[in-house]
């Protein structure tokens, strides 16, 4: 199934979405016409750092030994077509990822059960203000202000897509990153055995899975895409905050 939240007279809603248009409350519109929302209302939002071997390499870090952890907060969340504001940093970066929304509240899932409790995959943008990660130690500021995880714009069942999933970001029309999820260093299953393991996740979590290399600079006035196939395009336009 493929799922959107969006904004009708000022009340949120689920729908389902056939080709292009959406289905809600025995009443259909078409997509195009909507506001989208985030497709979930997390209670947190799980991200994976150095997740793919070719950003290690160009961040200048080891490969983990295990999955490198970090949260962004319910209140950095926006949707699709939503603005992005940037704090006044040296670097704000865009960081294209896959994401994963939980089912069902779970606790110490194994590898082998982890597809039984995702909902669906979206896409997502990790946005950091780089030149505050050097010296944040825990990411806090760098990670998590507001409108720093972008997410949507459609939420898709896993049986509705075929693995490996293949992402792309472009920053005013040009790619920045390629790659797919057979590249990540520790594979979705793994992760959710993982967090998991400490962690109980509850239906609407958001796990973010990690960013490819080609990480990039962010300026007021810039578009960025990240673009899931079989998914859609997150779309959302750049400006400077308290501009």
């Amino acid at each position: 199934m493929r799922w959107v939240r969006f904004l009708h007279h000022n009340e949120v809603r689920l729908g389902e979405v056939c080709e292009d248009s959406v289905s809600s409350n025995k009443e259909r519109f078409a997509l195009r016409s909507l506001k989208l929302l985030a497709p979930a209302q997390p209670t947190k939002i799980v991200c994976v750092g150095v997740n793919y071997r070719d950003h290690a390499a160009e961040m200048g870090r080891a490969v983990p030994q295990r999955p490198v952890l970090f949260f962004k907060p319910p209140s950095a969340l926006i949707g699709p077509e939503e603005t992005i504001y940037i704090p006044n940093s040296e670097r704000v970066d865009y960081e294209g990822e896959v994401a994963l929304v939980i089912k069902e509240r779970c606790k110490r899932v194994p590898a082998s059960g982890a597809y039984d409790v995702i909902l669906g995959f979206t896409c997502f943008n990790d946005v950091t203000d780089r030149a505050t990660q050097a010296w944040d130690l825990n990411w806090v500021r760098a990670k998590g202000f507001d409108t720093s995880a972008a997410l949507g714009p459609i939420l898709v069942s896993p049986d509705e897509l075929s693995e490996p999933l293949y992402l792309e970001t472009r920053v005013n029309g040009q790619v920045r990153q390629k790659s797919d999820t057979s590249q990540l260093i520790f594979p979705i299953p793994k992760l959710i055995e993982e967090i998991t393991a400490f962690m109980t996740l509850e239906p609407g979590d958001v796990i973010a899975t990690g960013t490819p290399a080609g990480v990039g600079p962010l300026a007021p006035g810039d578009t960025v895409e990240v673009e899931i196939h079989g998914i859609g395009v997150l779309r959302n336009r750049v400006a400077r905050a308290n501009a």
